[in-house]
């Protein structure tokens, strides 16, 4: 590091505002163009070098440069040029594969619907067939979320029967969706 530099830096790590203003002006746009033709976005190289300058000045006590402050000022820019163009292609994989991933979840397609209102209308058929009593039953149960006891209670039946009730509507249920499935595949 010749004289001058060592001067500089010397003033700076004894607290010398002027001194790390004078280095600020004086590298601060040609640094910013550096970082620009690296990450192509004027914004974000302003933000690298502000973030070095910021570092360069809070740890400026201990900061031990080796080579000019000319070559550690653009070293450093173009490592945290560099460490920032690597965070955005993670950032912008993980967004890809997150899109990708949900579109994949949430993309319904046309078969799609088309098997949801057949197994709508066989379930629909299915309690249709079904005995008055035991279609309530089954309703009560599965799409009200009652317990056998409720269900009971509540139709003034006893808990064999609607046992009972349950065991023929998920017997008819199996037997017509077993035909769905042939019919579906």
């Amino acid at each position: 590091m010749g004289l001058a530099d060592i001067s500089i830096q010397r003033r700076i790590q004894e607290g010398d505002i002027k001194e790390f203003e004078q280095l600020f002006k004086r590298y601060y746009e040609p640094l910013c163009r550096y970082a620009g033709g690296i990450v192509k976005d004027m914004d974000v190289a302003e933000e690298i070098v502000q973030e070095l300058f910021y570092d360069y000045w809070k740890n400026r006590e201990t900061l031990s440069i080796q080579l000019s402050l000319n070559a550690y000022l653009y070293r450093s820019v173009k490592n945290n040029s560099l460490s920032h163009l690597r965070k955005q292609t993670v950032r912008q994989r993980y967004a890809e594969k997150a899109k990708s991933e949900y579109n994949e979840a949430e993309s319904v397609t046309v078969e799609d619907e088309l098997v949801a209102e057949e197994l709508s209308k066989v379930i629909d058929d299915t309690l249709h067939q079904l005995p008055e009593r035991c279609s309530m039953v089954f309703q009560m149960s599965r799409f009200e979320g009652k317990k056998y006891q409720e269900i009971a209670d509540k139709l003034a039946i006893s808990i064999k029967t609607v046992e009972a009730d349950m065991g023929k509507a998920l017997h008819h249920f199996r037997e017509n969706l077993k035909r769905f499935n042939r019919v579906a595949m």
